[in-house]
């Protein structure tokens, strides 16, 4: 059997790196750190996990349920306020769905259309 002793980190693929950087890390606020690789991307950590932009030139994606964000793959962030995460993300242009369930949950997508789920703890 398989012994996983904790989770590392999640890769998502971005097309445009400034883009992203600007959304990860200034929208969303997550503290980069540094990174040896030879290719194109950034890492972000929050509490023990990261979070790997990794460039992908010609990234073209859609999203298999466009009408319910949360039924997509997504990240799923805690944030300690919900109305104060909406607003920024509002004062920034980026699309935001609130969860059909009723909970206190919020979707976004980066530039590149992957869904980032918030949800108030």
């Amino acid at each position: 059997m398989i012994q996983i002793s904790r989770y590392l980190h999640t890769a998502i693929l971005v097309s445009d790196l400034e883009k992203a950087k600007f959304f990860y890390g200034t929208v969303l606020g997550l503290p980069q750190v540094d990174r040896s690789l030879k290719f194109s991307g950034l890492w972000y950590q929050i509490g023990d996990v990261q979070i790997h932009l990794i460039v992908h030139n010609g990234l073209s994606q859609t999203l298999p349920n466009e009408e319910k964000w949360g039924r997509n793959a997504h990240l799923a962030l805690a944030v300690e306020d919900l109305n104060a995460a909406k607003a920024q993300l509002e004062q920034h242009g980026y699309p935001l769905q609130m969860s059909a369930s009723g909970r206190s949950a919020a979707f976004t997508q980066d530039p590149d259309g992957n869904v980032i789920e918030l949800t108030q703890v």
